[in-house]
């Protein structure tokens, strides 16, 4: 008689018997003890860019105060495509089951992937694609193809419009990384703010950086560490009063009027501006520096006083875009729900709302709970489809702000299956799907992938390449070996290496090259787009510069002006 297979909770801890119980925070996120925190990078001020208009500017001698490169206020942000990244602690499958992978031609060469290759990511062999057969179990509503019975695609799709997902496009990585742990150095968010001409990327006029943690990344997982900046270094936000309380003033807006009270921290900017001039002469260029850092500090509080007069108008929850019944991305109650979701829904707004609207520049969020090698299918479905909603969601409030966005998904690495069939089939709301696929049985770093979404208001973002077999091989940046596990060793048409395979800062070097090519017009003028990120990026390792045109995924948006490289103005679906 069959043993009756045991339901796991879509919100239990995941305890393994062949994992050590949990010691550090990193180790509870991951199995799901606790959820997640949000990373937020700033980038320019919401009044300004939603209401050009109603900007106000500070006083020209406060704004003339030597604050440094990495305190940018007001007008002064960087106005880069807004980027949000995705980290799901404990190594979910992102690869087969999910986005759809294949050998050496793209997505869809399943000839190069055995039947029982594709059954360890979790896909049966009678639930595979067919080249010659269009649209047979696969789904390319978002341009990237995925499995049409995959998880994370059902809650994408349950929050996007269709106007979004003919506006978004993809591509996948695979990319090797270490099971179960927050180091590997996948967080790309310090060369996020670096990723322009100058160095200057996505910076923030209110904030830099903003994490869940009290990390030096932010997030669960480590960044790189030769681009970390302590001078950005995040500060905590993963909830709708982390956000309004960016920008309190306390009780000084209650006294004096918001001129008034712009005036009075002006002055205390002039006057701490003459005191700092009698710091230690013999600190040479830390005395300069500490000179920088304490200007800054009075100058943003000045700037906060000048434009945040009602903090608010930042709120998520009071959003209509973002919460309502009739027309919300979430309802009342899913929003507001006591429980993982709503939790994870009022995270993933509250960072939303600040990158998308061009207040930041960058955000992470960071989802606990991935490592779901539990010997069924149905836990890691529903955590995949929660991901996929908040995922969606993002994606969605762009859409509706018309402002471009770029969404980076990673885990540390995957799990495989055994192959048994469970049959126990998913509903999560209004979303149904047939069980049958592979259990997940353990970790499988060999199955490892990240994923790559770009939006833009103006028209989708195209894959670089002249023919559809060289944009399949770009789509997809890597390949499977016919075993199912990813080849460490992939390389370009060009026979060029594709050092994210097998290396996790070559990974974020690739994301960071992704990025900034969505600034430039890579068609006319790719040596300028090279220049430029070879000047931020010096130490890449990438390769030289045909290696790097065949590593570059996309062609430029059409909602950046690459002349300035900078994003146009707002174009509201």
């Amino acid at each position: 008689m069959a043993k009756k297979q045991k339901i796991v909770d879509p919100d239990a801890p995941l305890l393994h018997a062949d994992h050590p119980r949990p010691v550090t925070r990193r180790d509870f996120i991951r199995q799901g003890f606790i959820g997640g925190g949000a990373m937020v990078t700033g980038s320019s001020l919401l009044n300004m860019f939603l209401h050009p208009e109603a900007a106000h500017a500070l006083s020209a001698d406060v704004q003339a105060m030597d604050t440094g490169t990495n305190c940018v206020v007001g007008a002064g942000g960087a106005l880069k495509v807004p980027f949000l990244c995705f980290d799901l602690a404990g190594g979910a499958n992102l690869a087969g089951s999910n986005a759809m992978v294949g050998g050496p031609g793209g997505q869809l060469d399943t000839s190069a992937v055995t039947t029982a290759g594709y059954s360890r990511l979790g896909l049966p062999g009678d639930r595979l694609p067919n080249p010659s057969t269009p649209g047979l179990n696969t789904n390319s509503a978002i341009g990237l193809t995925f499995h049409s019975e995959s998880a994370l695609l059902a809650g994408m799709l349950d929050k996007m419009s269709v106007g979004a997902q003919a506006l978004t496009n993809g591509a996948i990585i695979p990319a090797r990384s270490d099971n179960d742990t927050g180091n590997n150095p996948h967080n790309p968010m310090y060369g996020i703010a670096m990723a322009g001409a100058n160095g200057l990327g996505a910076r923030g006029s209110l904030l830099s950086l903003v994490g869940s943690q009290a990390s030096e990344s932010g997030g669960r997982s480590m960044a790189p560490a030769i681009y970390i900046n302590p001078e950005i270094r995040p500060t905590k936000v993963d909830r709708p009063s982390d956000v309004t309380g960016l920008v309190d003033t306390g009780e000084l807006l209650s006294i004096l009027s918001q001129a008034d009270a712009t005036s009075v921290m002006e002055a205390v900017a002039r006057i701490s501006n003459s005191q700092v001039a009698g710091l230690d002469p013999n600190l040479g260029g830390a005395n300069e520096d500490l000179r920088r850092l304490i200007r800054c500090g009075y100058v943003k509080a000045a700037d906060v006083a000048e434009n945040f007069g009602n903090p608010q108008a930042l709120n998520p929850s009071t959003d209509p875009f973002i919460v309502d019944d009739a027309t919300g991305i979430f309802t009342n109650a899913e929003f507001n729900a006591n429980s993982r979701d709503g939790s994870e829904f009022r995270k993933v707004s509250s960072v939303m709302k600040l990158v998308t609207s061009t207040l930041s520049g960058a955000g992470c969020v960071t989802m606990g709970g991935y490592d779901y090698h539990t010997g069924d299918r149905i836990a890691g479905e529903l955590r995949d489809i929660r991901a996929g909603r908040c995922i969606g969601a993002a994606i969605e409030y762009a859409h509706r702000v018309g402002r471009p966005l770029m969404v980076y998904v990673f885990s540390d690495g995957s799990v495989f299956s055994n192959g048994n069939p469970d049959d126990t089939a998913i509903n999560s709301g209004t979303i149904a799907l047939p069980g049958g696929k592979g259990q997940w049985t353990g970790d499988n770093s060999g199955g490892a992938a990240s994923l790559i979404f770009v939006y833009d208001p103006r028209g989708r973002t195209t894959i670089r390449g002249g023919t559809q077999a060289a944009q399949d091989n770009r789509q997809q940046l890597g390949y499977f070996r016919a075993n199912g596990a990813l080849e460490t060793g992939a390389r370009t048409p060009g026979g060029f290496p594709i050092q994210a395979a097998n290396g996790v800062t070559s990974l974020v070097n690739t994301v960071l090259l992704n990025y900034m090519a969505l600034h430039y017009d890579t068609v006319n003028d790719f040596g300028t787009f090279v220049s430029d990120f070879n000047s931020a990026f010096p130490q890449h390792g990438l390769g030289g510069t045909t290696a790097l045109d065949e590593l570059t995924i996309f062609n430029g948006m059409s909602s950046v002006n690459t002349g300035t490289h900078q994003i146009l103005a707002a174009q509201p679906a």
